[in-house]
This record gives C-alpha cells, structure tokens and sequence, in this order.
C-alpha cells in the first residue's frame, strides 16, 4: 500500500504461496534513477510462515517500483511490483500539539532574547543594563525577522505541495453522439492549465499499449443500479483525441473510467460522467452495429438491488451452495454458467485479502475450455454501488502488466536517467505496432502479448477458471464483472457481494 503524502512509507505485505521463503528484502527503484540511483535494500521481517510485512520508504513522487528479493533453500529470486507514488492528501497537525509546540517555541524565543542581552552586556569592565537592555531589543529584532522568513518559506512551501505535488487527477471531456444509428464515444484529456502547473502536465505522446490496448474504457451506468456495462477499447485519432462506437446500450448516465500507462510505467485512471442518449434502431440498424475493436463487449443486466421474494440479498449473489459454502452463478449470452466458487461467506471484510475464483461450464455443465483474453485468463472490474472504488483487475493483481515489464527493464538499463523521447516520433511508433496486432491471428498475437508481460508467470490454473486477488478497500455494495473468452468471443458474468 503506497504512502497518501510522499516522502512517506509504504506498507508491503508479502505472501509466498510456493517454495520455502527465509528472508525478504525491499527497496524502491524509481524509473527516471534507475537501478543506479535506487537506495540499498531494507529487511522484510517475518509475520508469520509464508508472509512478510514490512515499510519502504518512498522518496520521490511518480512511477516507482518496489524491488524484492526472496531468499529460500532453493536459491534466490526476485519480483519487481509497480507502485505509482503520489501525494494525495494533507497533514492536519493536531491542536494539542500545536499549542504545546507554541508554548515551547514562546519560551525558547524569551530565553534566547535573555541570553543575547546578557552576552551582550558581559564584558570587560562592569556590566551595563543599557548595554543588556539594548542587546535584548536588537536580538530580539533579528530573531522575530528570523522566525517571520521562516514562515514565509514554510507557507511558501506549504503552497507549492497543495499547488504541484499534491495529486489532480487530469479531467476528460467526453461526449456521446449518435451518428448513422449508432453513438460514438469520444474522449479527450482537458489540457486546460498545464503550462501553468506542471503536476497536471502530461505527454499524451507517451501513452504505452497495455495487454495490446492503448486504453482500456469501462462504462456503467449508475442511475439504474449499474445494470449496463461495457469494456471498450477506443481508437487514438491523434494525441488527444480517441473515439469508440459504442454498442447497444440503453441510454442514461454512465461512469466513464479510462486506463492509460504513460512511457515511465505511471498508470492513471482518468473519470468522468457521461449522458448516452436512447437510440431507437430498427433491426436493419441493429445489425450493421459493428465495434471499434473485435475485443469490445458488454452486458445488459438486472440492477443491483435486492430482490422482491428475498430480504437482504443481492441481485446475482449467494444463489446457490456448493460444498458447503455460498456461491453464485449466473447464465452468460452463450448458454454457458458462470459460477463464482468458494466465496468465504454472504459478506466480506474490508481490507482482507481474498481470491476470488470464478469457473465457467458449457450448456452441458462440463467445464469449458477457456482462452485467452488480451493474453491472460480473464479481466476483472470490480466498481463500488456510488462509484467512489473502482479497479481493473488481472489475475496476478491490481497494477498494470506493461508497467511491469517497463520497469524490469529499467532496472536492467545501467544508465543513471532515462532518455528523453521524441513525442510525436513515439506515438507514430506506437500506433504502426498496434496497426500490426490488429492483423495478426489470435494465437500469435496472444504468444506475442504474453511475452511482452514482464518476468512474472500469468498462468491459467485451470482451462475453465480465473481467479483473482483483492482486498475490498472499504464497507459497502461492490459489483464485480467477470470477463473471460471462450469459442472467440468475450462472455461477462456480473456478480454483487456485500463488504462489512
């Protein structure tokens, strides 16, 4: 868990599910340092057998990774996580403390004045009150213009955190327009005002693919109980602008969350609230509707809620029992069922870790063979009922894949900084590489994706099942939609649960 204020600590727990572990090491590699630039490692201690826990200190703001090294009998091994270190919150001081440092610093400021008077007045010959009196006055001059340039240094600085390194997350403006019977979505950065602050600067040309994707969209919308959802890949028309034809969903108001990973391995969701219009199409219409991206998909489904014949269940949630504990299932548009498989209770903790193991059977009820999606098993987004926690999730965790990979390499690169790029060039790099994916087959172009997904195994554990780790960050209602491919095409299971 990265620190709120930066300079600051991270928490980092460690959990070693395979193999014998006998020590751990951390330390923070920050992409424009390097390797080079990074401190010494610090000691991960023991909790318990197979965790560790433990705090690195984090110095710089931006795309940081946390480097561990894992000792055991069968030799040493090494994992490098992203983090993105950012301030985003304030430091209150306590009023106690406040009044008690006041009183303090009050006393020191009237012993000082008192020592300066006497030393002053202590010379050769007898000792002068004037000389006393006056060397008290002048002291106690220069220490107040002192203490006022101190505290002009300290609001100074105070403003510049609030002002340029306290995080704003950079606003979209989208829209939503009906062109030809079917709504194009069109997102854009609002650059407003980043010449005149550099903690909102971004270089657009910069954007990196992640899992073969240069953004990744998921819309929901929330005035009907997140019952519409859609995971889009929108199209890049130039640095700024990007544009997805969106498929049949009912109109009302969206949740718009966009994820992007910038050259350095920062990753940032950007948000905003969209008004998608009711389109009316015939059925002519209807079949002409075609995708942006072959990867696009959606579902339409009940409202999160509680049901009418049963009190305090969730739509799609604790329907079933298998081996003893609760579970859920849910029927997807190919006939097959979605089971979400050996859920730990009705309601979940905050803050506790969980795997969260979802399996697929075919109409038949035998398990489905399951292919990869974007080169892993299976996507997840998991979105809370007022839309303040979203996360989308893999099944190796919660940070981007071509950070991962982007970082790894940078700690391979001997070099002190990390060179400038030209932006322009970058991005005509880029979109050639995406134009080439597009004509690829499925197969090679998911051998080629998970090749590109850094050092650490993505590995389906079993053909019919993805699983994912999470810890529910707050109490409340959260819904999580399960995608997955099977048959060459994206099916979505929606699943709701409860976290106290």
């Amino acid at each position: 868990m990265p620190p709120d204020v930066v300079p600051g600590t991270a928490k980092v727990t460690v959990f070693v599910e395979k193999g014998q572990a006998t020590s751990l090491q951390g330390r923070p590699v920050y992409f424009f340092a390097g390797d080079e630039g990074a401190p010494s490692s610090d000691p991960i201690p023991a909790v318990s057998v197979g965790r560790f826990e433990g705090a690195v200190w984090l110095m710089e703001s931006g795309s940081t990774s946390i480097q561990l090294t894992i000792n055991g009998p069968d030799g040493q091994a090494e994992v490098v996580v992203p983090v993105v270190a950012l301030s985003t919150a304030t430091r209150d001081m306590p009023a106690g403390t406040g009044v008690g440092l006041a009183v303090m610093g009050v006393l020191l400021l009237v012993m000082m004045i008192t020592i300066i008077g006497a030393s002053n007045a202590d010379g050769i010959g007898v000792m002068s009150p004037r000389k006393r009196l006056t060397g008290m006055i002048a002291g106690g001059l220069v220490l107040v213009l002192m203490l006022t340039g101190g505290r002009s240094w300290w609001n100074s600085w105070a403003d510049d955190y609030r002002t340029y390194q306290l995080y704003k997350p950079v606003p979209l403006i989208s829209s939503a327009i009906p062109q030809n019977g079917q709504t194009v979505l069109t997102i854009q950065p609002d650059t407003t005002g980043f010449a005149q602050n550099r903690s909102r600067r971004r270089d657009f040309n910069l954007l990196i693919p992640d899992h073969g994707k240069l953004m990744h969209a998921f819309i929901v919308r929330v005035d009907q109980g997140m019952d519409a959802f859609a995971h889009l890949h929108p199209e890049r028309t130039d640095s700024l602008h990007f544009t997805s034809r969106l498929p049949q969903l009912p109109g009302g108001k969206y949740l718009l969350f966009a994820d992007v990973v910038y050259r350095s391995g920062y990753a940032e969701t950007l948000t905003d609230t969209l008004e998608l219009p009711a389109i009316k199409q015939s059925a002519a219409q209807a079949a002409q509707v075609r995708p942006t991206d072959p990867d696009d998909s959606f579902l339409i489904t009940e409202p999160m809620g509680v049901k009418q014949d049963v009190v305090g269940k969730l739509h799609l949630d604790d329907n079933m029992v298998a081996c003893g504990k609760p579970g859920a299932s849910m029927k997807l548009s190919d006939g097959s069922t979605m089971v979400w498989t050996d859920k730990p209770g009705k309601v979940l903790d905050a803050g506790k870790l969980y795997t969260l193991k979802f399996a697929v059977a075919d109409p038949a009820g035998k398990a489905a063979t399951l292919e990869p999606y974007l080169g892993m098993g299976g996507h997840a987004a998991i979105l809370r009922s007022d839309g303040t926690v979203y996360i989308h999730l893999h099944p190796i965790g919660t940070y981007s894949m071509a950070a991962e990979d982007l970082l790894n390499q940078r700690i391979a690169d001997t070099s002190r900084t990390a060179p400038k790029l030209n932006g322009p060039r970058f991005r005509d790099s880029v979109d050639t590489y995406l134009a080439q994916l597009k004509t690829m087959p499925e197969g090679q172009k998911n051998k080629l994706l998970q090749a590109e997904m850094g050092t650490m195994d993505h590995p389906m554990n079993a053909n019919n099942m993805v699983v994912f780790p999470y810890a529910f960050p707050r109490a409340g209602h959260y819904r999580i939609w399960v995608q997955v491919k099977r048959e060459g095409k994206v099916l979505t299971g929606a699943f709701d649960t409860q976290v106290m």
